[in-house]
């Protein structure tokens, strides 16, 4: 067992059962570390999930999806902390589930009990533990029009949120690749933006910059006091959700979410007849199928050969 820096803070690492494992001694100071690690040796290794999560957070940091990782812990650890990974199983997830129900949707739940799986299997690819979803929720059927995602703009009362707003409705990018978007990923030049590789399984697109979004973008770039795209104060901003609830409280559009914006748009390209395959391109999807399941319905051609069969 060694004393190991890794990723701004200090760790603990060993080898067990031919597997290099490492846990947070959550300090930045070398002599508080050494500390820590001196009782950490006289203790037998058996790692919590509360342990396994705190190094999960530590080594995330930095990434666009790290806030929703530590969202994410502040519901799930005072449920699932003090147990072993061996520990959880299907019984303990559907407690957690029926619990989480009283405040929150499924949806949600999912996303927190995967969350806490990627987690698990960050400590130990061969992770015993057993995680239980709920079922996966009915599609979200919130749609916005153009002129509400205009209103919703108009709105904004700072800055970055509108250039936020702006970004989503012309790009439908993601709102975690957004955030995470910095300038030298902005061609002004050439008209296209790389959001780069998202996260897991999230694709990210190369997109153009259309002829609506290029004045705002270039207005911020020549103000801009950090690399990245959406800032504030020179620095990056990691939620948005405090300036886009006011905004959409303001425009009068409650019901919707950030990432209302992505679907919205994917919706107008489908309803003007854009190919499956271009909007996928757009989305970033993995494949044109995951397209055509949610968005080919909105095209003017769907299912027109089958009705002209029936004439």
């Amino acid at each position: 067992m060694r004393l190991k820096w890794h990723r701004g803070a200090w760790y603990a690492v060993w080898s067990e059962g031919g597997q290099t494992k490492r846990r947070s001694l959550r300090t930045k100071d070398r002599g508080e570390a050494e500390r820590v690690f001196r009782d950490f040796q006289r203790t037998p290794v058996g790692e919590t999930v509360s342990d396994i999560y705190a190094a999960y957070e530590t080594d995330k940091v930095g990434i666009p999806s790290h806030e929703r990782i530590v969202m994410a812990g502040k519901a799930l650890l005072p449920h699932f902390g003090h147990f072993r990974p061996d520990q959880i199983d299907r019984k303990l997830c559907r407690e957690y589930t029926a619990k989480r129900r009283r405040t929150v949707q499924d949806g949600t739940i999912r996303k927190e009990l995967s969350t806490l799986r990627a987690a698990l299997r960050y400590n130990d690819k061969s992770t015993p533990a057993v995680i239980e979803l709920p079922a996966n929720p009915a599609p979200r059927e919130v749609w916005m029009t153009k002129d509400e995602c205009d209103r919703l703009a108009e709105a904004a009362e700072s800055p970055h949120v509108r250039l936020f707003i702006l970004v989503a409705r012309y790009t439908a990018a993601r709102k975690e690749a957004i955030l995470g978007l910095r300038w030298d990923a902005v061609d002004l030049s050439q008209g296209r933006i790389s959001f780069g590789k998202g996260h897991g399984n999230k694709g990210r697109a190369i997109t153009p910059i259309s002829n609506a979004l290029k004045p705002h973008l270039v207005r911020s770039y020549d103000v801009r006091t950090s690399e990245y795209v959406i800032e504030w104060g020179g620095d990056r901003v990691k939620s948005i959700r405090k300036g886009f609830d006011s905004a959409k409280r303001k425009a009068g559009l409650d019901h919707i979410t950030p990432h209302d914006l992505r679907r919205s748009a994917a919706r107008w390209m489908a309803e003007a007849g854009v190919p499956m395959s271009e909007i996928s391109q757009y989305l970033g999807h993995s494949s044109t199928q995951v397209t055509e399941r949610v968005y080919a319905r909105f095209s003017p051609d769907y299912l027109r050969k089958a009705a002209e069969a029936l004439e």
